[in-house]
């Protein structure tokens, strides 16, 4: 059999495994790699079972079939046995030296750009496209509704260049919103130690704007609270290979990191995920935060009952809970004026308010300090009280001694039961009471939906929202008055909305452009006034301020022109714009694209969508917003007002 054969041979043997084909049926040459790196058992048994593929892909010592793995690959490679994106792709000629930069070791997954066409927001389960269609039965065009259907691209950056991936970005679109619509900025407030103490919202890719955080905020958070995609499949995060938990994690891990920078010694952060990827994050986290500093996994009730179409659904989620440092802070959840009403003041005791309590400790196997058995006499009778066979008392005779002298004992209403110890309430350490790791005492997500209905009229953009209580809690959990809140996926702003009615300062950063029209307008309603979700608790009647900025944008410009293409016209006729007004990737062969590739039927023949993923591919990753250092280069464009507030905000002197 010639290699020709034996090629389509094993192409169409590698076809019957549907692990390794795409949506057009052709191979998927990473994911074959990838199986063959692992020695995966299915597809080593689908080899052995064709004599050829047997012949040339293994090698019998004794009665052992050894497989050689890199002969295997070697084939795919020297046969292009891969799908004709990737062959194109590799055409293109990413490549560090000699190698394609998917071959070299000494690279780094790079994930920031993967959100940045993901329509639908944190919380979006199933997104929807609003889209006319003409009706033969009313001779009209009708309004329908299509799930969205979310594109994301795999990137691999050089280690070299992560550096200037995450220098200090530049800002433009500076405004601030406040009650005065009149208010202008000329320049950031700032508190006694020169901190930024204005609320902020940051339009752009998270992953850089926590970057750009840091010049001004390192060490400076005391509550991060993040509700990220869940990695559901239905949430945007639908990848183009078989590494989707490694993606995802890999997005979170980015993300994560610099997020703790961020963080003050006493600071804490809560993550909100569901039971699929939660133990995989908790894993991530521990080796970020340290597993030492984890503190709890909260469950919260999110719903009553199980979704009818499932025979076992989702009621709760989880919400991850760590410290950055052994010296973080919390606090204990208020009490209730039901919790203060248990203590009353029967006998008009001088130190006021008390509640009875337990004079016994239980101690396992029973009796353990024979000091602590001992008698209480009751003054009232002469009685004699010993605490039970399971048990001692808390205190030593002595301390108990001193109780009884005090009236600090409390022997029943006829004076005649057996001994509790009055607890007042001016000897509690705190005004709080403990919480536990299971919430199913908070508004659960029909709640949330309806707050968003009367805010919005509608939910499209969040199917999941959040309920405010829930992080009304989480905020009197880990911050006082003043602290810094932060929330990196903004979604629809509730986090930033709670903070800002409990009197805290927030950041939170959205890159979707609903951003405009959900994340905006939600905050300014609760600047004026807005009496939803926990505004009656805390007496909320609006007031403050908050800046929004935009990172100034580069070749995500370039992105969103390529991305807004309908057509393979369009394209092609883009790619003048894209060779002399935006940053393309210096390892890309750019003259051979344009004259040869671009004109090829293979190529012409290939979906739209993995058209335009490759002239994505020719984006430098480095170039998708403006830095700092060069933002006063005229070819970007920015005003003199946002080159000026960049310099405030990062305390930059001329």
């Amino acid at each position: 059999m010639t290699e020709n054969n034996f090629k389509t041979t094993l192409e169409n043997l590698l076809k019957t495994d549907t692990r390794l084909v795409d949506e057009n049926n052709e191979l998927k040459g990473n994911s074959i790699r990838d199986l063959a790196n692992k020695h995966d058992e299915k597809l080593i048994e689908l080899l052995l079972n064709n004599e050829k593929a047997k012949e040339h892909f293994f090698l019998k010592v004794k009665d052992v079939y050894v497989f050689k793995t890199n002969e295997f690959k070697f084939f795919l490679d020297e046969n292009k046995i891969d799908n004709s994106y990737t062959q194109y792709e590799n055409k293109i000629g990413l490549a560090v030296g000699s190698k394609f930069l998917k071959e070299n070791e000494d690279v780094a997954l790079n994930f920031p750009f993967k959100d940045c066409v993901l329509e639908g927001g944190q919380s979006t389960e199933d997104g929807l496209d609003v889209y006319f269609e003409f009706s033969e039965k009313t001779s009209n065009y009708e309004e329908n509704q299509a799930k969205r259907k979310e594109i994301f691209y795999n990137e691999v950056l050089a280690r070299d260049e992560i550096d200037r991936l995450f220098e200090p970005k530049a800002f433009t679109n500076i405004k601030k919103y406040s009650a005065n619509e009149k208010d202008k900025i000329d320049k950031f407030e700032r508190d006694e130690n020169g901190i930024i103490k204005n609320n902020l919202i940051i339009k752009g890719n998270n992953l850089l704007a926590l970057h750009s955080l840091k010049a001004e905020f390192q060490g400076k958070i005391k509550l991060i609270y993040i509700d990220p995609p869940y990695n559901t499949g239905k949430d945007g995060f639908q990848y183009n290979d078989n590494f989707s938990v490694s993606s995802w994690l890999t997005f979170m891990k980015n993300r994560l990191e610099i997020a703790r920078e961020l963080l003050s010694s006493d600071g804490i952060i809560f993550i909100q995920m569901d039971d699929k990827y939660k133990d995989y994050l908790k894993i991530c986290c521990d080796e970020i935060f340290r597993i030492e500093n984890f503190i709890a996994n909260i469950i919260w009730k999110k719903r009553g009952g199980a979704p009818n179409d499932k025979v076992i659904g989702a009621t709760h989620e989880n919400i991850l809970l760590y410290s950055k440092t052994e010296k973080y802070k919390l606090y204990k959840k208020p009490r209730t004026e039901e919790q203060k009403g248990r203590y009353s003041n029967p006998d008009n005791h001088p130190k006021g308010n008390w509640s009875a309590d337990n004079l016994m400790a239980n101690v396992k196997g029973g009796r353990g300090v024979d000091s602590l058995h001992f008698a209480i006499i009751n003054p009232n009778t002469g009685e004699e009280h010993y605490p039970s066979s399971n048990g001692n008392w808390r205190y030593n005779q002595k301390t108990i001694n001193r109780l009884l002298e005090n009236d600090e004992i409390y022997f029943g209403k006829d004076g005649k039961g057996k001994p509790k110890l009055k607890r007042f309430y001016t000897d509690l350490k705190d005004e709080g009471v403990s919480i536990g790791t299971f919430w199913d005492d908070l508004p659960q997500n029909n709640s949330a939906t309806a707050e968003i209905l009367k805010l919005f009229g509608s939910v499209n953009e969040f199917d999941t929202p959040k309920p405010e209580k829930l992080i009304e809690r989480i905020i009197n959990i880990g911050s006082i008055e003043g602290d810094i809140v932060l929330d990196f996926f903004a979604g629809s702003g509730t986090t930033a909305s709670v903070a800002h009615k409990m009197k805290r300062q927030f950041i939170t950063s959205e890159q979707m452009n609903y951003i405009e029209n959900v994340t905006l307008k939600r905050l300014k309603k609760v600047i004026e006034g807005e009496n939803g979700g926990i505004s009656e608790d805390v007496n909320w009647k609006g007031g403050g301020s908050f800046i929004y900025l935009e990172l100034a944008k580069n070749n995500e410009q370039a992105k969103e022109l390529i991305l807004n293409c309908s057509n393979f016209n369009e394209l092609t006729a883009l790619f003048d714009e894209l060779y002399n007004n935006f940053f393309l990737h210096y390892n890309v062969k750019i003259k051979d694209f344009k004259e040869k590739i671009s004109k090829e039927e293979n190529f012409i023949k290939l979906p739209f969508e993995k058209q335009k993923e490759m002239f994505c591919k020719m984006l430098d990753l480095n170039q998708m917003y403006v830095n700092v250092s060069e933002m006063e280069d005229s070819r970007y464009k920015l005003s003199e007002n946002d080159i000026k507030l960049t310099k405030d905000f990062y305390q930059i002197k001329d």
